[in-house]
């Protein structure tokens, strides 16, 4: 029974390798290409944790949506020039909600470095 479930597992891992999903865990499973260089090499958006890597930040599957993650970066690094969930890029019309809340956050943030109390 121990060699059937061993068995099992090596075939397994065979199908990931010849599939190459192991090229896209080492990459990430998010991808956020800010438009401006990247000046932290690690961020955090609530419970997820991204890195910085050739000038995106990448990130492993996490348990929210996928436009709300991309938000979270927007409003953390400004606007991005593209974002990708498992190796699907957003198009046109989702990077622009996205990057939505990174122009609502800077624009937050100059109002608040003026002396200009926020809108509740």
């Amino acid at each position: 029974m121990i060699r059937s479930i061993v068995s099992a597992i090596v075939a397994s891992a065979a199908l990931l390798a010849a599939t190459g999903a192991p090229a896209q865990t080492a990459a990430g499973y998010y991808v956020a290409t800010p438009v401006a260089a990247p000046a932290k090499a690690r961020l955090m958006t609530r419970s997820t944790p991204w890195r910085q890597m050739n000038g995106s930040y990448v990130a492993a599957q996490a348990p929210e949506r996928e436009m709300t993650l991309c938000q979270l970066v927007a409003r953390d690094v400004g606007q991005l020039s593209s974002f990708s969930a498992g190796g699907k890029a957003f198009d046109a019309a989702a990077l622009d909600k996205c990057n939505a809340k990174a122009s609502v956050a800077k624009t937050s943030m100059v109002k608040a470095e003026a002396g200009v109390p926020a809108a509740n």
